[in-house]
């Protein structure tokens, strides 16, 4: 157990799941997703560090996750659900609900967003999922803030028997910091659901009741949060200064460090607000009074101004003094005080345009690489056969490493999770309809396939669509930190689960033409996919799936040393660079000087797939 005054250096995510840790949760489910997914692993190392029995998984995906959470939480046991902000559209609709029918034991919800985005499809703003569905979400600055937060979430999570949104942004969950450790809250609570079918069952007539009871509790809350002075306090709060700044999350930060570093503390008073749903709205206004100007400078949309009832005096992304998109750096919050400042006379600030790095790093001639897939990726072997073999078919794909199959000219469209199931469906009626056959390749890795593929799939089944999909079993959730897959069987804790064949669980979606192959065999591969182009023709044809197993070489490097390919280039290159353009290894290298591609042996990994790789044949094995 931690001692009273222990401190370690912990990841923002870490201090998350010290949080959830010692606030006594009993179950733990989250998905993984960038930046959330180390708040598992740290959970589960401190279930073990403390001996503690508290159940932690990972779920397929982030609904499933919220409703196992929830769920726990009815029997009035204290539970914890985490995911990134897009997963949080997953889980929106039993959030949605669950607001209304309210909960038992704490539920404390953590959404991670990822303003930039830095590895998201969108820079969505969690704080107005809990405006949205009407339940409270803390906000953090600091790791060691959202370890606090995070117990007072489940307090007033029990309280006021609602879910809580903890919304840290990227740069809490990936900071470090010097945690205060607390001993474990230890909560003796056996699982006792108590049946309340107008509440957990409401039919919708009672749902308006529930909805009248939740915007009461929303009132209660916002009244705890007038009088919070924790979360919600002021800095410097100096008589005659006439510009105040409203500020939230790591921006308070940023912020306080520019205000000390240009010696500014004493021409602007700052409100730091740490609860922004519901807003404190008598403090802000009070706040706002005392000025002649006030600017709020928040991550990631307009949430807390939004909420301002009398704008007159506020500026923001509303006014256009906020940028509408991107991260707010801090060379981005410099410019944007050195801009208002310098407006409203207070200051002279000069706007930071630093074109000397920009200069320097010109000068260096870099060869600058763009995200590319590792050396011996397998997926790599499968975007290179699929444009081979149908280079003219429409290529839908889906969220995951494979979403770099677009740097080989094999990826068309990228949505959403699932979505390069629902893409080749959409596509195949589109063209049907014109009497049109067109080849399409999906493609989707096995957790996302997990995750959300067999829903789309039964639907592509059930209204006979015809469409190869490419299935890149890498056996692990590859991007998000190598976390296991249920195809894997083993859970989050490391503990034997029970596996779920993907094969299996394909022919239970109705795919009847189902194939496996390495996708290191390039050549048989093309073979295969134009086989399973020849079925989708058939007239008792249908969707054809291809599972290309391979498992990723980072989490498995033993499958290369087994086997090591390694291979030379002859003087037959004549430098057309096609194997660079078109198979992309960056362990190829083009050659300026001498015109012709050399092999780097920093990065090659002598998996032997780029054999395929040259027209010419100048990649051979050495010694041939």
């Amino acid at each position: 157990m931690a001692k009273e005054k222990e401190t370690r250096i912990l990841l923002g995510n870490a201090a998350i799941a010290r949080g959830i840790i010692e606030a006594g949760c009993h179950v733990f489910t989250s998905y993984p997703g960038t930046p959330s997914s180390e708040i598992v692993p740290a959970a589960v190392q401190f279930k073990r560090e403390l001996g503690l029995d508290t159940y932690i998984e990972w779920s397929t995906n982030e609904k499933v996750a919220f409703d196992n959470a929830l769920a726990a939480s009815l029997t009035g046991k204290r539970a914890a659900v985490a995911m990134k902000q897009v997963g949080l559209n997953v889980a929106s609709d039993s959030l949605m609900s669950s607001a209304y029918t309210g909960v038992i034991g704490g539920l404390v919800l953590v959404s991670c967003d990822d303003p930039g985005p830095l590895s998201s499809q969108t820079e969505q703003d969690s704080r107005f999922f809990a405006m949205f569905a009407k339940v409270p979400v803390y906000d953090p600055s600091t790791p060691q803030e959202a370890k606090e937060m995070v117990k007072e979430a489940f307090e007033l999570s029990e309280t006021f028997q609602i879910p809580v949104i903890l919304r840290p942004t990227i740069r809490v969950s990936h900071a470090k910091q010097n945690v205060k450790l607390l001993p474990v809250k230890v909560l003796d609570r056996p699982a006792n659901f108590k049946r309340d079918p107008e509440r957990w069952a409401a039919t919708p007539k009672y749902r308006f009741f529930l909805h009248k009871k939740l915007n009461e509790t929303i009132k209660k809350i916002q009244e705890r949060f007038e009088n919070d002075t924790k979360w919600n306090y002021e800095v410097g709060k100096r008589r005659g200064v006439s510009f105040g700044i409203i500020t939230c999350s790591v921006s308070f930060v940023v912020l306080l460090d520019i205000l000390e570093e240009l010696r500014l503390k004493k021409v602007v008073n700052v409100l730091k607000i740490g609860t922004p749903y519901p807003l404190p709205q008598k403090k802000v206004a009070e706040f706002i009074k005392r000025h002649k100007k006030v600017i709020v400078i928040e991550e990631t949309d307009s949430v807390i101004e939004s909420q301002i009832i009398n704008k007159s005096k506020v500026l923001g992304r509303l006014t256009g003094h906020i940028p509408l998109q991107g991260e707010l750096a801090p060379d981005v919050i410099y410019n944007i005080l050195a801009g208002v400042l310098k407006e409203h006379g207070i200051t002279n600030l000069k706007k930071i345009i630093d074109t000397k790095l920009k200069r320097l790093v010109e000068s260096l001639n870099l060869n600058v690489r763009k995200p590319t897939l590792c050396a011996g990726c397998p997926e790599r072997g499968v975007f290179f056969a699929i444009k081979k073999a149908l280079p003219k078919a429409i290529y839908p794909s889906d969220i995951g490493c494979y979403t770099l199959g677009l740097n080989l000219k094999a990826v068309d469209t990228v949505l959403d999770m699932g979505a390069g199931i629902t893409f080749a469906s959409g596509f195949y009626q589109a063209y049907f309809q014109d009497k049109n056959d067109i080849p399409i390749v999906a493609t989707m890795g096995d957790s996302t396939f997990y995750h959300a593929g067999t829903a789309s799939l039964i639907n592509a089944v059930y209204n006979k669509t015809r469409f190869i999909l490419v299935i890149l079993d890498n056996e692990i959730t590859a991007m998000t930190g190598m976390q296991p897959t249920p195809g894997l069987g083993i859970r989050a804790d490391g503990s034997e689960g029970n596996k779920i064949p993907l094969k299996e669980l394909i022919k239970g979606c109705g795919v009847k033409w189902i194939k496996t192959i390495d996708p290191y065999d390039v050549k048989n591969l093309i073979k295969l996919l134009k086989k399973a182009r020849e079925y989708t023709q058939k007239s008792d044809g249908g969707i054809a799936v291809i599972i290309a197993k391979h498992p990723c070489i980072i989490p498995y490097p033993e499958v290369l040393k087994d086997n090591p390919v390694k291979v030379e280039i002859t003087e037959d290159c004549n430098g057309c660079m096609y194997c660079i353009d078109f198979f992309e290894c960056p362990a190829l290298l083009r050659n300026e000087e001498e015109n012709r591609v050399e092999i780097d042996r920093m990065f090659c990994v002598d998996c032997g797939v780029c054999l395929n790789a040259c027209p010419r044949g100048a990649i051979i094995p050495v010694g041939n």
